[in-house]
């Protein structure tokens, strides 16, 4: 991408924005109040916001390789406890996405470098889910269920924090797994059963 035709296309984006309403940067300007958080893949054909039709303001966005929620990565921790008890938001979303590339590098027997720490958790996910994905002749298929398993053990990661707990029980927030399918454009609710997650996990992961 020619970066010069980056500062054009914010010049004309801006004149859009200004054509409408005179005040929009002005009201941008005066703070953010969303109603979601959105946990998702840094793949560069996976935008949060077109995706879901959002405009500025409407969603707090996080991303990283492969949309993990991991109790150790001060990053996503920070975003969910600022999201969570700051921004107030309702709704807590992991969103992955069919072909991507971070689960399936997780898969290859490989020496990633850097990496291997990171899609390790991944490979957790493989290991607690072993026997259905092995029940798969078909990789394509097998990678595609390994992407919505690796949505639902994230939203678990979600749901075994002191601050989603808290806030379920406060003012009745809820997680939600979503896969993105790059194929279709099509978004996929997992149908992420909270209350059933939440009840299971509490005996070892209740925070006060």
């Amino acid at each position: 991408m020619n970066l010069d035709k980056v500062f054009e296309n914010n010049k004309a984006w801006i004149n859009e924005k200004l054509s409408v309403n005179s005040n929009y940067f002005d009201d941008l300007g005066k703070g953010q109040n969303p109603d979601l958080l959105y946990i998702g893949c840094s793949d560069s054909r996976v935008t949060a916001e077109e995706l879901m039709g959002a405009k500025p303001g409407e969603v707090f966005v996080h991303r990283n390789i492969a949309n993990m929620v991991i109790s150790i990565d001060l990053n996503a921790m920070s975003v969910v406890n600022y999201a969570v008890n700051h921004l107030k938001v309702n709704h807590v979303i992991v969103c992955g996405h069919y072909a991507c590339g971070g689960v399936k590098a997780a898969m290859q027997s490989a020496d990633l470098g850097i990496l291997n720490p990171w899609l390790r958790n991944i490979r957790d996910v493989y290991r607690i889910h072993k026997k259905e994905l092995s029940a798969f002749e078909d990789e394509g298929k097998k990678y595609d269920r390994l992407v919505e398993l690796n949505v639902k053990e994230q939203c678990v990661n979600l749901i075994k924090t002191a601050a989603v707990q808290k806030a379920y029980r406060e003012r009745g927030l809820q997680v939600h797994g979503w896969v993105f399918d790059v194929h279709t454009g099509k978004l996929i609710d997992l149908k992420i059963d909270f209350e059933k997650y939440l009840e299971d996990i509490m005996e070892i992961y209740h925070l006060d």
